[in-house]
């Protein structure tokens, strides 16, 4: 049976890193950013009011600057050798993540088999956000599962990867979940841990587990 390896992205792909903190490093609006990421791991905010912050701060944003941001961004090691070792294995693997869709959806011209991340308007922004669009930590077992569907596994053939909160969710659901550079509240949901910035020793530790 194949299995489905389900990545998330801020602080997992992307190494002690966030999809808005490097957009809006190319704006000038790091400092505003890293306050609205201090309220939402505090649980002050929640990913709705959060997603409509950055959207605000993100006025000025452009294809051009959100391009710049992810060429640029602290990616783990071996991210595409890991996906085409699964493609050639005959397994799936997708990236769930809280992000804005429009730079989580770049990773398939890295070899994702899908990419699902927050509805957020056409860059340069012309429309306001939809919170109905903002996904949460809930929001990441529905789209397991309906990938599950699309690809033709169950949540028992599913490996989830994460590091924060947000997965909580869906590690509680999954056999199989690793922590990369994990929150010290995500371990415990944990079957594996892993610290460091090379993708391929996380997926060992989930290929042993086959």
């Amino acid at each position: 049976m194949a299995r489905l390896h389900l990545f998330d992205l801020d602080g997992t792909l992307l190494h002690g890193s966030t999809a808005p903190l490097e957009i809006s490093r190319q704006l000038g609006l790091e400092a505003e950013t890293l306050a609205l990421e201090k309220a939402i791991s505090e649980g002050r905010i929640g990913p709705p009011e959060y997603a409509t912050r950055v959207h605000a701060l993100w006025a000025e944003l452009t294809d051009a600057r959100v391009a710049a941001a992810f060429d640029g961004a602290p990616w783990m090691a071996g991210i595409q050798d890991v996906w085409q070792e699964i493609r050639r294995s005959g397994d799936y693997c997708a990236v769930v993540s809280l992000s804005p869709s429009f730079f989580v959806e770049r990773l398939m011209a890295w070899g994702a088999h899908a990419a699902h991340g927050s509805r957020f308007p056409v860059v340069p922004f012309t429309e306001p956000l939809d919170p109905a669009g903002i996904l949460s930590s809930a929001s990441k077992v529905l789209i397991a599962d309906r990938l599950c569907e699309e690809f033709g596994v169950n949540r028992s053939d599913c490996v989830a990867y994460g590091d924060s909160l947000s997965d909580q969710d869906l590690f509680g659901v999954v056999p199989v979940s690793v922590a990369i550079n994990g929150d010290r509240r995500l371990l415990s949901l944990a079957t594996h841990s892993y610290v460091g910035r090379d993708l391929s020793a996380a997926y060992r530790l989930a290929c042993r587990a086959r």
